[in-house]
């Protein structure tokens, strides 16, 4: 033990953190370009609020982004295109939402992949089913990295190098394979950083569009010329710039602000 430092103690890493390394490892293998939002969530949370007193049931406000996600995106399906090979473009008809979710296990508590198929095709209220579904029904087979995946991510270098350049070429080959299990675009919430703190969340993706949930806070805005304390949420758009370029992308992100912003979906949950 080095004399010039404090007490410590050595531990063996995670076996499935080495996974998950190697796994984001290989997710940066494309040219990505982020958009960092402000995001007016104030009436969609206040919809929320009302549905719960209502009916005694809380709304996933995460359900509700993926909602506007599938909407906006099936308004301009370019932006959950996918290289195939070096001359080709697959454009996928449905917007499959891929999402982690929480799922109980006894006392144990485990993040789950999953994937809203359909999402584009789907109520706010559908959509909600789905994940609150996911969250308490039993692990479906198959689900997460197969075992013998995770074992020989854990193996010492280069094995795991290899994997990964083999998944990549799969995955360029037929992305299919990829959003099979993935979804054709993501959300993801490691962003939230706790109630009334903002901050915008940056994550790996091997999604052609994800979304990066970050913290919700109150801040002043201007509203119908009114100065007004609103709850803004920090969010993070990340798009796949080889595919996609800056003035699709901006539509696109206008788009989806303008959905979530007005309450799009949520009368119909109102009413039901």
């Amino acid at each position: 033990m080095n004399k010039k430092v404090g007490p410590y103690h050595v531990v063996d890493f995670p076996p499935e953190r080495l996974a998950a390394v190697a796994f984001i490892r290989q997710q940066w293998c494309k040219r990505s370009m982020y958009g960092l939002l402000e995001v007016d969530v104030t009436d969609a949370r206040r919809h929320i609020e009302e549905y719960k007193a209502r009916t005694g049931e809380r709304l996933s406000f995460t359900g509700y982004l993926v909602f506007c996600l599938a909407h906006a995106v099936a308004e301009d399906k370019a932006v959950q295109a996918y290289m195939k090979g070096r001359k080709q473009l697959i454009l996928f008809d449905d917007v499959d939402v891929g999402l982690m979710v929480e799922h109980k296990v006894g006392e144990k508590r485990d993040l789950m992949g999953h994937v809203v198929r359909g999402a584009n095709r789907k109520s706010y209220l559908e959509v909600h089913q789905d994940i609150r579904a996911a969250q308490a029904g039993p692990v479906p087979p198959g689900a997460g990295m197969a075992p013998w995946i995770r074992r020989a991510m854990s193996l010492p270098w280069p094995v795991p190098g290899l994997l990964n350049a083999m998944a990549r070429m799969a995955r360029r080959r037929d992305p299919a394979i990829f959003t099979a299990r993935a979804g054709t675009v993501a959300i993801t919430a490691v962003g939230m950083f706790g109630e009334g703190r903002g901050g915008w969340g940056i994550a790996p993706t091997a999604h052609a569009l994800t979304l990066v949930v970050g913290g919700i806070a109150w801040k002043p805005a201007v509203v119908q010329d009114r100065i007004e304390p609103r709850e803004i949420l920090h969010l993070t758009v990340v798009f796949n710039h080889d595919v996609i370029d800056g003035a699709p992308a901006t539509r696109f992100t206008r788009r989806l602000v303008e959905l979530i912003e007005s309450g799009y979906g949520l009368n119909e949950a109102q009413t039901q």
